[in-house]
């Protein structure tokens, strides 16, 4: 009979440090450790070394910051996706492109299963295995932290120590931290209680408002259909945009939101985001849509924009449904071209200016001035008819009541 060969997504932490050793004795199995780099600037180094060490009989390291940026960033922001209102989606985005990594992998090492190193109450469990049975329905998916014998980091802590593994821990950190290039999601420790106002060491890269440069940055965003490509007049591929908008967004204490959440699984938490570039980047996308967009159009895709960010919110970036809905996008997209100048000042992004050759805003039909070209003498006509319907409805109602 064949060993096992079970491929880990692998992030060089204490959960999946411990799961490599975990899962190679209960299944007597070959561990394939998987790392993807979606431009996360912490525990990124030395993880080969490391995940050898642990017990792993492979590792691969994948670079996914531009396919991550143009095939799942890019899409969501064209889609206005901010889940409830507020939340870029930066964690949630990157769950389905390391499940796609980690199966592609497993596929090319014949493996025979999949394993995460998720939590039994997080949303990303739901992510990693609807994507799992998605792209790869025939492997199984393990979970270990539902099912292993582990009730603290302590004891996990006590069992890397008893089996010789490399693991930096030795003290919880007070927060639970993810980090990629589109933003990064802070969450425990005293956040967990949601009067508590996010203390200052909670935040990674964003300067406090407080203590923000006096004097505002302008920058100008220059968009073609729906898609950023330059700042400041300056061409940029993607991801070296969104990472000069966030130094910039950070320096000014720009992107900090603060969300209590409806999870996945039922349950309500409080998430504490950094997202400097995806905040200016949907500011500024929406406000080119409004003045490019056909009111009807601009209208119906607020709902779209709910519906997109739920989808990726809850783990169906591989559907039917998405693909439907990226087909309603792209089209609404063509028109989106143009110049936004935004301010950044103290936490804050206000508007300055917008253009478009797509513009649909008449000065000359908009002024009252001399120049205004607007026929006032239509507009009598357009509202007894537009107000008819309410007018006999109110008179069949007075009828009724004398």
């Amino acid at each position: 009979m064949s060993k096992e060969k079970i491929a880990i997504a692998y992030s060089g932490g204490l959960d999946t440090s411990v799961m490599i050793k975990w899962l190679k004795d209960k299944y007597d199995a070959e561990i394939v450790a998987v790392t993807g780099n979606l431009g996360q600037q912490k525990e990124i180094e030395n993880l080969e070394e490391k995940a050898l060490a642990t017990g792993a009989s492979s590792f691969s390291f994948l670079d996914l910051r531009h396919e991550f940026v143009d095939s799942y960033i890019w899409p969501a922001l064209k889609a206005g996706a901010l889940y409830e209102d507020i939340y870029p989606l930066a964690t949630a985005l990157g769950r389905p492109l390391l499940a796609k990594a980690l199966v592609d992998v497993g596929l090319e090492e014949n493996c025979t299963m999949l394993a995460h190193g998720c939590t039994g109450k997080g949303n990303d469990q739901v992510r990693f295995e609807v994507a799992f049975a998605s792209l790869a329905p025939h492997l199984a998916v393990l979970a270990p932290l539902r099912e292993w014998e582990f009730t603290s980091r302590e004891a996990e802590i006590a069992y890397a120590l008893e089996h010789d593994i490399p693991v930096s821990a030795t003290k919880k950190s007070p927060y639970s931290i993810d980090e990629n290039i589109w933003g990064i999601s802070i969450e425990c420790g005293v956040l967990e209680d949601p009067m508590n106002p996010a203390p200052e060491d909670a935040f990674q890269i964003t300067t406090s408002p407080e203590k923000a440069p006096e004097k505002a940055a302008v920058v100008d965003i220059e968009f073609e259909q729906g898609i950023p490509v330059a700042l400041d007049g300056k061409k940029l591929d993607g991801l070296d945009l969104i990472t000069e908008l966030n130094t910039i967004g950070a320096a000014h204490g720009v992107g900090r939101l603060d969300l209590v959440e409806n999870r996945v699984v039922g349950i309500k938490s409080r998430e504490i985001y950094e997202a400097p570039a995806a905040t200016i980047l949907h500011f500024a996308h929406r406000e080119l849509e409004r003045l490019t967009l056909e009111k009807s159009v601009f209208q119906y895709k607020k709902n779209i924009s709910q519906d997109y960010a739920n989808l990726i919110y809850n783990g169906t970036w591989f559907s039917p449904m998405r693909e439907a809905l990226d087909g309603f996008v792209e089209a609404t997209q063509k028109t989106v071209t143009g110049l936004v100048r935004v301010k950044l000042y103290k936490g804050s992004v206000s508007l300055l200016g917008r253009t478009s050759p797509w513009s649909l805003y008449n000065e000359e039909l908009a002024t009252y001035t001399e120049a205004d070209t607007f026929n006032h003498k239509a507009a009598e006509g357009f509202i007894q008819l537009y107000g008819l319907g309410l007018k006999t409805w109110s008179e069949v109602k007075a009828n009724n009541r004398s």
